[in-house]
């Protein structure tokens, strides 16, 4: 059963004689980014149907729905089945072929984009590692939604760019939980302490232009203060009320440079009176912000 579609509006489907099914959601403007969907689509071969050898200018990604075949990239091959999803790469020649007793049934999507090595590597996927054995039921649904956008997709060009590649990113998010044991680990730390310590960090380096409470960050560490912020200082050199006075002022600095009026500085760094933050900056720079700023004009 075959859906014909109209092409100029970004709609394709048509009769491949090697498929019994086939259907392509084409994106009709795709837009230079991190990420973009070329297509997407959805195919059942016949049996023994071939693809290759030969190469791509874009990444391609099949996940196969049922059935079996062979997938051979760098003279590896791989039998993939059910579950499974396979990745070809700009550039590296690749060949597949459907099983001859039971072909499989297939979707795939293609994209190119300046982030899309790394957001593949980080995902644990590379040419050398180019398989992801079984997957989540969300992805199959994901696939067709995106070659659902696709196949309505009309001259808003921007728009349909900007949906497709949300879902990729999210069957790209599915992906990375099937292949956990493949991601790049993470930093090792050698104690639960180091590791809080670095959330507190991250915290106070992120939440600085908010009201911060020591206590409650030592809470959400899972310490008492006193222990909490002995422990801090013994890893970074500061108390945490030191630290992120220093994320503060450092950051005052940076806007001091700017045009921004002194009373939006001191907000944008966590200060609601601009005065009480001139003192503050003066304790640490030995100078105001007013004259901190005119030194950098004059320097």
């Amino acid at each position: 059963m075959l859906n014909k579609r109209d092409i100029g509006n970004g709609r394709c489907a048509a009769m491949i004689l090697e498929h019994t099914l086939h259907e392509l959601g084409v994106n009709p403007a795709p837009a230079p980014a991190e990420l973009t969907v070329i297509f997407c689509g959805e195919g059942k071969p016949v049996g023994g149907h071939r693809n290759g050898p030969g190469v791509h200018d874009y990444y391609l990604v099949h996940t196969v729905l049922s059935g079996s075949g062979l997938y051979e990239v760098n003279g590896k091959r791989y039998k993939c089945k059910a579950g499974d999803t396979f990745f070809i790469f700009p550039g590296e020649p690749f060949f597949y072929e459907a099983d001859d007793r039971d072909p499989w049934s297939y979707v795939w999507v293609a994209f190119i984009g300046s982030g899309a090595a790394s957001h593949l590597s980080g995902i644990g996927v590379t040419a050398s590692a180019p398989v992801i054995h079984g997957g989540g039921r969300k992805i199959p649904a994901l696939y067709r939604r995106l070659r659902s956008r696709l196949l309505q997709a009309d001259n808003a060009s921007q728009i349909t760019s900007l949906e497709s590649a949300g879902y990729l990113r999210l069957l790209l998010a599915e992906f990375a939980i099937a292949n956990r044991h493949m991601l790049p680990a993470a930093a090792a730390f050698s104690s639960d302490i180091e590791r809080r310590i670095a959330l507190a960090v991250h915290l106070l380096s992120t939440h600085y232009a908010q009201s911060v409470s020591i206590e409650r960050l030592s809470q959400t560490c899972g310490y008492h203060r006193t222990h909490f912020s002995a422990m801090f200082k013994q890893s970074t050199g500061y108390s945490p009320k030191q630290y992120l006075l220093k994320v503060r002022m450092e950051r005052a600095e940076a806007l001091l440079a700017t045009a921004l009026p002194i009373e939006q500085v001191a907000s944008s760094v966590g200060y609601g009176d601009p005065l009480y933050f001139s003192k503050q900056f003066h304790k640490w720079s030995s100078r105001s912000p007013s004259a901190f700023r005119k030194s950098l004009r004059s320097g």
